[in-house]
C-alpha cells in the first residue's frame, strides 16, 4: 500500500482511537505481547493481558516468559514517556538505546564471560563477543560501539529534517532494520530496535508500529533480502503492510 493510504488510514486510526478510555493501556499491552511472542514467549495474547493487568500468571508457563513481557511492558513505557513526557528526549544517543536495552532484559539478562571481557546484558552492556541468528553472521563486537554512535547522530539528523509522513515513517523503519543489522546487544536486539522504531513514531506522533507473531516468518524474510540487495525496500514495504493490517484491524474494532 502507498504511503498516501497508509497516511489516510493513520489519520482515520487516531480520530477514531483519540479518547477512547483505556485504549491507550491495552494498544501497550498487545505491543508487548507481539513482539515478546516473536522472541520466543509462550503466553497468549489473554495470558499477556492477564499478566499486565491484572498481575494473574498462566499455569504450566514458564517464569521466563512472564518476566519477559513485563520487561518489555515497563521498557515500552519508558520508551513512550522518553519520547512525550513532561521533558521529552529530543534525539537518539548512545545511552538511551543502552537504557532501553537493559530494561528490555531487566530480569531475564545474564553476565557474559567472553574471551574480551565481561558483560551484563541486564545493563544494556554492548556484547564482547560474536553473534549469529541463523546464517547471518553480525558485525565483529569490536566495531559496535563506534557502528551504534555513528547510527545515532545519522537517526538524530534525520529526526530534524523529517516533514512528511513518508519521511518520519521512513526513518522509523530504517532505525528499526539499521540497530537489529548491528545486533549490538547480547540479547534483546529485535525487541530494543523495535522500540526504538516506537520511540520515533511517538516523538512525531504517528500511531505505533506492532510486528504480529504470527508474520514472524515474513519479517524475517523481509531482513534479510534486504540485507542481500543492499536496499532497504523489502522492509520497509513490509513494515508497512503491518500497519496498514493493525491500523485496518483497529478503526474496523473502533467502529464497532
Amino acid at each position: 500500500m502507498e504511503p498516501a493510504k497508509i497516511k489516510q488510514l493513520a489519520d482515520e486510526y487516531q480520530k477514531l482511537a483519540k479518547g477512547v478510555l483505556n485504549y491507550e493501556r491495552f494498544l501497550w499491552y498487545a505491543i508487548s505481547h507481539h513482539s515478546t511472542a516473536i522472541e520466543g514467549s509462550t503466553l497468549t495474547e489473554k495470558q499477556s493481558v492477564d499478566l499486565l493487568e491484572f498481575g494473574k500468571t498462566a499455569a504450566k508457563k514458564p517464569m521466563e516468559d512472564h518476566l519477559m513481557v513485563l520487561d518489555y511492558f515497563n521498557a515500552l513505557k519508558y520508551t513512550l514517556t522518553a519520547a512525550t513526557g513532561s521533558n521529552p528526549v529530543k534525539y537518539v544517543s548512545v545511552d538511551l538505546l543502552q537504557t532501553i536495552a537493559s530494561k528490555v532484559k531487566l530480569n531475564t539478562g545474564e553476565i557474559v564471560n567472553s574471551a574480551l571481557g565481561t558483560f551484563d546484558t541486564a545493563k544494556g552492556d554492548f556484547r564482547l563477543c560474536s553473534v549469529r541468528a541463523g546464517s547471518r553472521l553480525f558485525p565483529d563486537c569490536q566495531k559496535v560501539p563506534d557502528m551504534v554512535k555513528a547510527l545515532c547522530e545519522s537517526i538524530t539528523m534525520d529526526m530534524e529534517k523529517a516533514e512528511t509522513f513518508e519521511e518520519r515513517c521512513y526513518l522509523s523503519f530504517r532505525a528499526h532494520f539499521e540497530l537489529v543489522s548491528i545486533h549490538p546487544f547480547g540479547d534483546g536486539n529485535g525487541r530494543t530496535s523495535r522500540l526504538l522504531m516506537n520511540f520515533i513514531q511517538a516523538h512525531f506522533n504517528l500511531p505505533l508500529s506492532i510486528v504480529y507473531k504470527q508474520d514472524r516468518i515474513k519479517y524475517i524474510e523481509a531482513m534479510e533480502s534486504a540485507r542481500k540487495k543492499e536496499d532497504l525496500t523489502p522492509f520497509v514495504t513490509f513494515m508497512y503492510s503491518q500497519y496498514a493490517k493493525f491500523m485496518k484491524a483497529e478503526i474496523k474494532r473502533l467502529k464497532q
